[in-house]
């Protein structure tokens, strides 16, 4: 099927790499620095087995994870092919409310869009991680595939971006205190009381403390009551949980949201190395929409 545009994300969008190969999208590697060596995970198959479970066992024991940003040469180097292609560009990105690497895409952009007058490059900041982000692709997907120009899909992303919600529970707050999202008082106290965090995105894409349970299993009821009382059309949409060394918990709370109410699509996947490193191991994310002005609860 010969596409009017081609869709460019990042790796942070977790989504499984036979989907992405599917739709032909293009996707820009995040790379980080482990057990000495700079990696990337741009095939998310190995990763959802042995790969990762060995990733988050080194988290676990105290193997410490470097990240760095995406720079625009990055995103040149990505965008530029297509664009000597003669491909217009989507390009649908990890909230800038959580890296400067978004950013980056527009110096990126702007730069390119002298070098290519006649291409169009649009930007898109979904002010979303992982699978938040991986749903906004997923509709890029739908819109262009239903017929909808560059510009149709950028806007009808807009109007769905005010309608996702994002909802995790971490073990603690340790990991986010070492990527610089949490102060460390903050974080050490909730690991001292065992409280667990629960972490929404909010209206400007940070990730902000919005609720503490005692306890793991207080906290997954959390993320349920959530989706009870915040998803809108359920049956239409694709609910998404992401998990990092506990999957067997994500799996169970799938199925306890199915029997609430089932949506049309339901996808598990586990963290990527970036954005796992963030959040660490013992935690899951629930993302799904609701009404608009859904991030303000």
């Amino acid at each position: 099927m010969k596409h009017t545009f081609t869709i460019v994300t990042d790796t942070s969008a977790n989504l499984p790499t036979p989907l992405l190969k599917e739709h032909g999208i293009a996707v820009l590697p995040l790379t980080y620095h482990f057990e000495g060596e700079e990696r990337s995970c741009m095939d998310t198959v190995p990763f959802q087995g042995e790969a990762g479970e060995y990733f988050y066992k080194k988290l676990c024991e105290g193997e410490k994870v470097i990240t760095s940003q995406v720079t625009p040469q990055k995103y040149i180097e990505a965008f530029e092919p297509l664009l000597q292609n003669g491909e217009d560009i989507l390009f649908v990105g990890m909230s800038s409310g959580i890296s400067g690497s978004y950013h980056a895409s527009e110096v990126a952009a702007e730069q390119l869009r002298e070098s290519y007058p006649e291409r169009k490059i649009l930007t898109f900041d979904t002010l979303a991680a992982s699978l938040g982000e991986g749903k906004a692709v997923v509709h890029a997907i739908e819109y262009r595939d239903a017929g909808m120009s560059i510009e149709e899909t950028y806007d009808k992303l807009l109007e769905d971006r005010d309608e996702l919600y994002q909802v995790v529970i971490l073990d603690d707050l340790m990991f986010l205190h070492r990527g610089g999202r949490v102060s460390a008082p903050k974080a050490l106290l909730g690991k001292l009381l065992g409280v667990r965090p629960i972490l929404k995105g909010d209206e400007a894409g940070h990730l902000v403390v919005c609720d503490k349970a005692k306890g793991r299993a207080r906290g997954i009821e959390v993320l349920i009551k959530k989706y009870t009382e915040l998803i809108d059309r359920a049956r239409e949409q694709l609910v998404c949980i992401a998990y990092t060394d506990c999957k067997e918990d994500a799996l169970a709370l799938k199925e306890k949201l199915c029997a609430i109410f089932k949506p049309k699509q339901f996808m598990v996947e586990r963290y990527e190395p970036v954005t796992g490193s963030y959040v660490g191991p013992g935690t899951i994310a629930l993302f799904f929409e609701g009404k608009k002005g859904v991030r303000a609860y």
